[in-house]
């Protein structure tokens, strides 16, 4: 995918939050003589109404006033500049503190979480496409044992994105599925492996219990597995996705985020809110509904396309 494909795809994504975010900077910034104090506050407020978070805002702003007096900034308009520098060192500082993974593990097994209803199956299915488009083989593990319908959806999606799928039987252990998929990747030679789970129980409790233990057991069957957990979050729940974020990292430990539906949400300001207060890299991001609308995540691509 070329260059400029992927920032005219992320630019078409990110126009609602681009109005929302850059729009309105660009007005209250256009709209001053000078930069003061009423100026930086019109800043602050207006990205935290574009969920870029409490920290991320609050480093953004003391960031820009040491950097106005240091560099004598006079001129409003340069704010603009120096905010998109500030955006692209907080993301790149949430890539660069993360371990690089093997990616070139084989299998590679990817373990995918996240509440119901945040776009997880088609995320997998989009992964799946993808790895598939580059000439692997891959397994989708179903061990969302818990719901009939999810594993009729993913199914669905497997086929539809040319992925071998190993299904779960009526109240089956999940473990037991992730175990047999990681077993059935080894003898038949499959390169990547994308293990679907619950994203609702009835306690939380009881749902980061059985990621842990899905997880233990796939390690167990093969050593270093999983190499990747990806939380699936929706874009359009903003600072919810925080608490989401903290829950599940605590429980299986992330490697990194899908964030999904950007294109239908002003609240694209919650990559920054991510990267500053987690550390954790969003890693992709879906830009519509069709099975090749995910995007790999690159920090220079976001920023040139939220600010051109």
């Amino acid at each position: 995918m070329s260059f400029k494909f992927s920032i005219q795809r992320l630019k078409q994504g990110l126009s609602k939050t681009k109005k929302s975010l850059l729009g309105k900077i660009t007005e209250a910034v256009g709209l001053s003589r000078k930069i003061d104090q009423e100026l930086l506050d019109k800043l602050e407020e207006i990205l935290l109404k574009g969920d870029v978070g409490v920290k991320g805002t609050e480093k953004i702003i003391q960031d820009l006033k040491i950097r106005v007096k240091e560099e004598k900034i006079e001129e409003p308009q340069k704010i603009i500049e120096v905010i998109k520098e500030e955006i692209l060192a907080i993301l790149e500082s949430s890539v660069s503190s993360t371990k690089t993974l093997a990616q070139d593990t084989n299998p590679l097994i990817i373990m995918v979480v996240g509440t119901n209803g945040t776009g997880k199956t088609t995320s997998i299915a989009k992964l799946a496409k993808r790895y598939s488009d580059q000439g692997k083989k891959v397994l989708v593990a179903g061990c969302d044992t818990f719901r009939a319908a999810a594993l009729e959806q993913l199914s669905i999606w497997a086929q539809r994105a040319e992925a071998d799928i190993i299904k779960s039987e009526p109240n089956q252990d999940p473990a037991s599925v992730a175990f047999d998929a990681v077993k059935a990747a080894l003898s038949r030679k499959i390169d990547v492996v994308i293990v679907d789970t619950a994203g609702r129980l009835h306690t939380k409790y009881n749902l980061m219990e059985e990621l842990k233990k899905i997880k233990r057991v796939m390690g167990k069957s093969l050593e270093g597995a999983p190499q990747e957990v990806f939380l699936v979050l929706d874009a359009t729940t903003g600072q919810n996705g925080i608490s989401q974020a903290k829950m599940f990292d605590q429980a299986v430990g992330l490697s990194g985020i899908i964030l999904a539906k950007l294109d239908g949400t002003a609240k694209g300001g919650i990559v920054v809110a991510i990267a500053n207060e987690l550390k954790i890299p969003v890693r992709y991001v879906g830009l519509g509904e069709k099975i090749d609308d995910l995007e790999e995540f690159d920090p220079k691509d976001f920023v040139e396309a939220l600010f051109l």
